[in-house]
């Protein structure tokens, strides 16, 4: 598909801007979103805070004029958090919340009425593993994924009669600068007996011996351009493996092997 009018949130690094980059590749016009320019070319910054909804509106009006259509956007811009949930400051927790889920609500509510009107569009909202496969110790990211995709299930339902499509993608362990800008909360670590550390450790060697962003990109991309989508998909088959187990193991089996590898 040729000149499709696309949007990428957090566009600036990692995944996001493997995706625009993608999407460019296939000749698509892209526009990314987020608060710093990283520069790419051939992709188009707009400045925008994803947790600030009538920035996010102001944004997509900037496409808009100069397009006159959207036809994707790609709700990926988010962070990660960690730490005892018992210890996590409720401010903290929420400011995650704006982000990684409101962030997305903004991007959804900013377009369906453009797409509603041009009689179709496709948005792909980034979920994760950590959905299905919830994380100790990085308990709100996790919240913030499941609820992206309960979101994207039940929207893609309420829309579809417009001819608007939606599909939450899950990544797993990607090698990108997500790792490094993990806000990490030590509190109660001795309380916990260097559990938190621990924990946090293994997941950031498993985060930077992962997948390649450009695959993540790529994958995402080729989802956004296809003429039918499924409500989700893991990327990668040993992710996709994984979330089929998280479906069909009891919830104690799941949760139990789940603690043996984060939370010893």
């Amino acid at each position: 598909m040729k000149n499709k009018i696309a949007i990428v949130t957090g566009g600036s690094s990692g995944i996001g801007r493997e995706t625009a980059k993608a999407l460019l590749a296939r000749g698509c016009t892209v526009y990314e979103f987020s608060r710093h320019d990283a520069g790419t070319e051939g992709v188009t910054h707009v400045q925008c805070d994803v947790s600030d909804e009538a920035q996010f509106a102001a944004a997509v009006r900037t496409v808009l004029d100069a397009e006159g259509r959207i036809d994707i956007l790609v709700n990926n811009a988010g962070f990660g958090i960690s730490g005892a949930a018992e210890f996590t400051d409720n401010a903290q927790a929420k400011k995650l919340l704006d982000v990684n889920l409101f962030g997305m609500v903004n991007g959804c509510k900013a377009v369906l009425p453009v797409m509603r009107a041009q009689g179709g569009g496709r948005i792909v909202n980034l979920s994760s593993v950590a959905a299905p496969c919830a994380i100790p110790f990085q308990v709100w990211y996790s919240v913030s994924k499941a609820a992206v995709s309960t979101y994207t299930a039940a929207l893609a339902n309420e829309v579809r009669p417009f001819g608007v499509t939606l599909c939450a993608v899950l990544p797993g362990d990607i090698r990108t600068g997500f790792t490094a800008a993990r806000e990490k909360n030590p509190v109660g670590d001795d309380v916990y007996g260097g559990r938190i550390a621990k924990s946090v450790a293994v997941m950031e060697h498993d985060e930077q011996t992962g997948m390649d962003p450009a695959f993540a990109g790529r994958y995402i991309a080729r989802l956004a351009l296809q003429t039918h989508v499924k409500p989700e998909y893991a990327i990668g088959f040993q992710y996709k493996f994984l979330c089929l187990l998280a479906k069909l193991l009891p919830c104690g089996v799941r949760n139990r092997i789940i603690g043996l590898l984060y939370a010893q």
